[in-house]
């Protein structure tokens, strides 16, 4: 075995003995090609010694006219190893906008992820890395951009054990070993970014540079690191500054802009978001920080996902259009949901809500507001406006445009969070229905609530 062979599988085994645990399901993303064949050998043999079980998928994303090909290539090769194999195919938006790299990549990533494993295991290796960081600094990327590609993705359960290895020493294993492999024709276009890197910009940098590759991978390893204490740094602010998933707009405003500006990217990627250009945080942070008391801070974070300002807090909401309610009304279910605008629940309980037993069978109709709605939730007070209401309840400004309203025929009876229309109220002894309304939410970190 030659020394380049060994030692690519030897620290294949030192990652697994690192990252893996006995028992666990490893899924393989198996394309066919070169650097995914490589990666399935060599797990395939050490499955035994770090008793872990191996599946391998193929993403048939249909672009290439030897794409049915492809996927009996990668069966076949699944069944002499004895791994089991899956063929998940794909639509590719070719109209979302994204180009048709990003697209496949997104439709390629959602499949594997959508299989049971304990980790999704993927063949990017060092030159790879190097490409994606050139890429990236081409198109004015900040730190999370530079830092590349992970070994290990915690979030997604993604790893990379060839990330230390170069292409040619993967194309060594695979003669010696007598691997076959496919080669996918669109690889050799250069009207793609990658490619173009690939087949004419880095051999250029590599006749004056020989270690280019390994140099910008390293590189790359070195912005992560710094990434990371970016990122502790920002739990260290967000001690002071985040409050069950909210900013305080004050606080916030103690700390350096460009603190400032690492938490803000820090919060946004708990959520789940992705990354804001430079211009877009300062804008977002400029609003908060500087805004009047009563402005109304709105500033696109992602799609319907917006950063809002209240009561000297910042949050996000999620504000995708409200269709019209039409029929939608309430029978008696202990749950209903409501389109775009997250659920209403109900629950029974004697001497509290709307009487049941007033109603007579009769459903609500479920309406939003178009303004002027009054409502005497509370018998000794005078009716009043469902703004003032809201007001009081301190219930967000743009929260109060997506509040559901409960209507009896022309009635306003219910309003989720306000009360009961004082006069349909359940008396002692009577069965009553309360509301509760969840609006749509972004999902959270553990410990943001």
């Amino acid at each position: 075995m030659s020394r380049h062979v060994s030692g690519l599988v030897r620290r294949t085994d030192n990652f697994l003995s690192s990252h893996i645990k006995p028992g666990q399901r490893l899924l393989v993303a198996f394309s066919g090609g070169l650097d995914s064949r490589v990666l399935l050998q060599l797990l395939a043999e050490a499955r035994s010694s770090h008793s872990f079980v191996l599946e391998a998928m193929h993403v048939h994303h249909g672009l290439s006219p030897n794409a049915d090909a492809w996927a009996e290539f990668c069966a076949d090769e699944c069944r002499r190893l004895d791994v089991p194999f899956h063929c998940e195919r794909v639509d590719v938006d070719t109209q979302s906008g994204l180009g048709i790299e990003a697209s496949a990549r997104q439709a390629r990533y959602a499949a594997l992820l959508s299989r049971q494993a304990d980790h999704v295991v993927l063949a990017h290796h060092q030159d790879d890395q190097a490409e994606t960081l050139l890429l990236q600094l081409l198109r004015g990327a900040g730190a999370k951009g530079l830092a590349g590609m992970a070994t290990l993705d915690r979030g997604r359960c993604l790893l990379r054990p060839l990330m230390d290895a170069s292409r040619a020493e993967l194309e060594a294993f695979a003669r010696q070993a007598g691997l076959n492999w496919i080669e996918d024709e669109s690889n050799l276009d250069t009207a793609y970014d990658r490619n173009f890197c690939r087949h004419q910009v880095f051999p250029l940098i590599e006749q004056r540079f020989p270690a280019a590759k390994s140099t910008f991978a390293r590189s790359a390893t070195h912005i992560a690191e710094a990434l990371g204490l970016l990122d502790e740094l920002a739990v260290l602010d967000a001690a002071a500054v985040v409050v069950a998933g909210r900013l305080n707009v004050a606080t916030l405003g103690k700390l350096s802009d460009t603190r400032a500006r690492n938490l803000l990217r820090w919060w946004l990627a708990a959520y789940g978001l992705p990354m804001p250009g430079q211009p877009r945080l300062q804008e977002m942070l400029q609003q908060l920080l500087h805004a009047g008391d009563k402005a109304m801070v709105k500033v696109q974070a992602h799609e319907a996902t917006y950063v809002r300002r209240y009561q000297g807090w910042a949050c996000l909401s999620l504000e995708w259009p409200i269709p019209e309610p039409g029929s939608l009304s309430w029978q008696g279910e202990s749950e209903l949901l409501l389109p775009n605008n997250g659920h209403l629940f109900f629950e029974r309980k004697t001497g509290a809500g709307l009487a049941l037993a007033r109603i007579q069978g009769r459903g609500f109709n479920i309406r939003y507001r178009s303004g002027g709605e009054r409502f005497k939730p509370d018998a000794k007070r005078p009716t009043r406006t469902l703004k003032q209401l809201s007001q009081e309840a301190s219930l967000a400004p743009w929260l109060r445009e997506r509040l559901p309203l409960l209507y009896l025929e022309e009635e306003l009876v219910l309003v989720p969070g306000l009360g009961v229309a004082s006069h349909w109220k359940a008396q002692a002894g009577e069965e009553g229905v309360l509301a509760e309304w969840q609006p749509l939410t972004l999902s959270r970190l553990a410990g943001f609530e």
